[in-house]
């Protein structure tokens, strides 16, 4: 089942709203569209209760299926499917990459904030807050691929090399595209 954000969750994601937790907030940006076992899956499996709760308290909702046979979930009806959809159901090693309309600042800064949080929060306050800091004075895409390299030499000294790439993928994943990169 695919989830989409309703109103509630797009007034709580507008600048100047906290009502949610920092995982909770980060959750809910990357939800729209998303199927609810991906969610689950997130903080280890502890996504499953965090789902459940922005379900439960009307920041997600389910997505309307489009067509009747959509709305059949028993295996027996999952043959029918065309090979293209059948093969786009099926999870893949890499996370998909977000359209543009997904991509923003803000997103970015959602993501590094949970990184901050989950690596540097209870290990080395000060540092967390540093980054906290910088995180919140980035205001565009240079400024945030700034600190977000910052960030990602520390996880390397601490996590490995292998975790920070795959951080700094999400992130430019998740940043605006450059302006300039548009085809001359």
């Amino acid at each position: 089942m695919l989830l989409l954000k309703t109103d509630k969750a797009r007034q709580e994601l507008a600048p100047g709203m906290r009502t949610l937790s920092l995982r909770e907030r980060s959750l809910l940006l990357l939800a729209e569209g998303k199927p609810q076992a991906e969610l689950q899956a997130m903080y280890n499996g502890g996504g499953a209760q965090i789902v459940e709760h922005l379900l439960n308290q009307g920041y997600l909702a389910p997505m309307a299926p489009t067509a009747p046979a959509a709305t059949s979930t028993s295996p027996a009806s999952a043959p029918k499917a065309t090979p293209a959809a059948a093969t786009a159901s099926q999870p893949t090693d890499k996370p998909t990459e977000p359209s543009d309309a997904l991509r923003s600042l803000a997103g970015a800064r959602m993501y590094l904030f949970d990184i901050c949080e989950r690596l540097f929060a209870r290990r080395d306050p000060a540092m967390a807050q540093h980054f906290h800091s910088a995180l919140r004075s980035a205001r565009d895409r240079d400024s945030m691929l700034d600190v977000g390299e910052a960030l990602l030499e520390e996880v390397a000294q601490l996590a490995g090399t292998e975790r920070a790439q795959t951080i700094r993928e999400r992130m430019a994943q998740l940043l605006p595209r450059e302006a300039s990169a548009a085809p001359a």
